[in-house]
C-alpha cells in the first residue's frame, strides 16, 4: 500500500473525528475531499480498496467509518511504545497528551544520561540506556520512537530490531537501514520547513 494512500487514511480519520465531536452523523466523498484537499473520486478510490463503506446519494454514517479506518489502521487496538532519547524532543513527546487516544501507550523512555534516570516526565520514567532490552521484553513493546543524535541513531536502531521492535518512528536526521519486515517511518522537521520556504519563495517569484 503506497505511503500517500496510508496518509490520505490517516487524514480522513482525522477529519472524521472532528465530524464526529460536532456532532455530525453523515458525511458524502464530495464534503470529506473538501475538508482533506483531494478530488472526491481520490476518496472514493482509496476507501474501495478496503470495502465498501457509504451508500450511493447518502454518503458515509461518520462513526461507522471512524470505527473502519481505525480497524484498517490498526489503532482499534492499543500499540505499546518506548522512547528512545529522552532530550528536549523526547520530553516534549512524552508530554504529548494525544497518544493514547490514538492506541499508543508510550511504556516507557530510555537515555544514556544516568542524571535522567529514575526521574518521571508525562508520567512515564525514565530509564538507562542499558535496561532497553529488558524493558522492550517486558512490556511487549512493538514500536519504538528514536529521538537521538545521528551519530547514535543507526546502534540504537540496531539494538531496538535485535530486541523485537517492528516499527521505528525516526526523528534522526539519517535515513536508517533495518531489515525486511521492519517498518521505519522518518520525521525531518527541516525538510517540512524547507517545503514551506520553497512555497514561499516560489509564490514571490510568480
Amino acid at each position: 500500500m503506497p505511503d500517500a494512500t496510508v496518509r490520505r487514511l490517516s487524514a480522513y480519520l482525522r477529519q472524521l473525528e472532528h465530524l464526529a465531536a460536532a456532532g455530525i452523523a453523515q458525511v458524502s466523498s464530495r464534503q470529506l475531499s473538501e475538508y482533506i484537499r483531494v478530488g472526491a473520486a481520490q476518496v472514493r478510490r482509496d476507501l474501495a480498496l478496503f470495502g465498501q463503506f457509504g451508500q450511493p446519494g447518502r454518503g458515509y454514517v461518520v462513526v461507522n467509518l471512524i470505527d473502519h479506518l481505525r480497524r484498517i489502521l490498526g489503532t482499534q487496538q492499543t500499540w505499546r511504545v518506548v522512547l528512545v532519547g529522552a532530550g528536549q524532543l523526547g520530553h516534549a513527546l512524552l508530554r504529548y497528551p494525544g497518544f493514547a487516544g490514538r492506541g499508543f501507550e508510550l511504556v516507557a523512555a530510555v537515555d544514556c544520561d544516568h542524571r535522567k534516570a529514575g526521574k518521571r516526565v508525562g508520567g512515564v520514567a525514565i530509564r538507562p540506556l542499558e535496561d532497553l532490552e529488558e524493558i522492550i521484553r517486558h512490556t511487549d513493546a512493538r514500536i519504538a520512537i528514536l529521538t537521538v543524535p545521528a551519530a547514535a541513531a543507526q546502534d540504537l536502531a540496531n539494538r531496538l530490531v535485535e530486541a523485537g521492535i517492528e516499527g521505528i518512528l525516526n526523528f534522526a536526521t539519517p535515513v536508517l537501514e533495518v531489515p525486511q519486515g521492519v517498518h521505519m517511518a522518518h520525521v525531518d522537521i527541516t525538510a517540512h520547513l524547507e517545503q514551506l520556504s520553497f512555497r514561499l519563495v516560489s509564490n514571490n517569484i510568480a
